[in-house]
């Protein structure tokens, strides 16, 4: 089904918005898939706050121009499905996880920072922890120290008390 000028407007104008506010890109070819697979995509995506398209690629093109993404047009070729996250690695995490797991979905390219990537990068990208995931690792590296400090201290105490307990005469 085509498109009439203001409805092309109005979808290079929400892509556009969308680019704004992300930080990774993430291209993926999907020919092949079935309507029930790309559903699942889809629910994956919704589910990590990545918005996932499937855009005409001269629609794509007009929207990331002037963007970071704009250095992935010369990559926007055939049958493409677009990722957009603003988590760093949201985008390219559900498109590399869905690509295990099913060889028709082919990781082609993605643009992060301003730099284009290629599928390497993307699945490089893909096996970054996410965010939460780096958080709860920093916690507990800056814990560590705190808690090995309490369990000296806490021995320490333990083997003075043990002193003190048997310095004392029976009675």
């Amino acid at each position: 089904m085509s498109l009439n000028k203001s409805e092309k407007q109005v979808v290079v104008t929400d892509v556009a918005a969308q680019a704004a506010r992300s930080q990774t890109l993430a291209l993926a070819e999907y020919r092949g898939l079935t309507v029930a697979h790309m559903d699942v995509l889809r629910r994956q995506a919704r589910d990590k706050g990545v918005y996932l398209h499937v855009l005409k690629n001269t629609l794509a093109r007009r929207a990331v121009a002037g963007t970071p993404f704009e250095c992935a047009s010369e990559r926007m070729v055939g049958p493409l499905i677009y990722g957009f996250s603003e988590d760093a690695v949201a985008a390219a995490k559900v498109i590399a996880d869905f690509a295990k797991g099913n060889d028709k979905l082919v990781v082609t390219a993605g643009a992060y920072a301003g730099k284009l990537l290629d599928a390497e990068g993307v699945k490089s990208l893909a096996a970054i922890p996410s965010k939460e995931v780096l958080l709860s690792q920093l916690l507990g590296l800056m814990k560590s120290p705190i808690s090995r400090l309490a369990g000296v201290l806490a021995a320490l105490a333990d083997k003075r008390g043990e002193g003190a307990a048997t310095a004392e005469p029976a009675a």
